[in-house]
Formats: C-alpha cells, sequence, structure tokens
C-alpha cells in the first residue's frame, strides 16, 4: 500500500519539522494580504498542526 509517506522515508526531528513549519508560516505572511484568509481546507490543517505541536509539548 502506498501512502503519503513511505516506509523508507527518513525521520526528521521535532526542531526540524519547527524549523519548517515556520519558514511555510512566514512565507506565507509575506504572500497573504492581512485581510485575507486561509482557504477552509487550510485552516483546518493550520488548526490540526497547533494542535499536535500543543500534544508533543505536553509528552
Amino acid at each position: 500500500m502506498t501512502g503519503l509517506f513511505a516506509d523508507d522515508s527518513e525521520k526528521i526531528d521535532r526542531r526540524t519539522s519547527r524549523s519548517i513549519r515556520d519558514a511555510v508560516g512566514e512565507r506565507l505572511q509575506q504572500y497573504l494580504r492581512p485581510e485575507s484568509r486561509l482557504p477552509t481546507h487550510l485552516e483546518q490543517l493550520m488548526s490540526e498542526l497547533e494542535k499536535r505541536d500543543r500534544e508533543d509539548s505536553s509528552h
């Protein structure tokens, strides 16, 4: 079964993952006007990332 993640993919640590997310967030902020809203699907994904961050930091 092939999915989003291949079995042979390399895992990245939390610090690297956080750095990537921060960089993507900064880039999005540069390109999106302050009054514009993200599409609903992206808002849901961002909410899920925030939720996972909170769960990871509580462990």
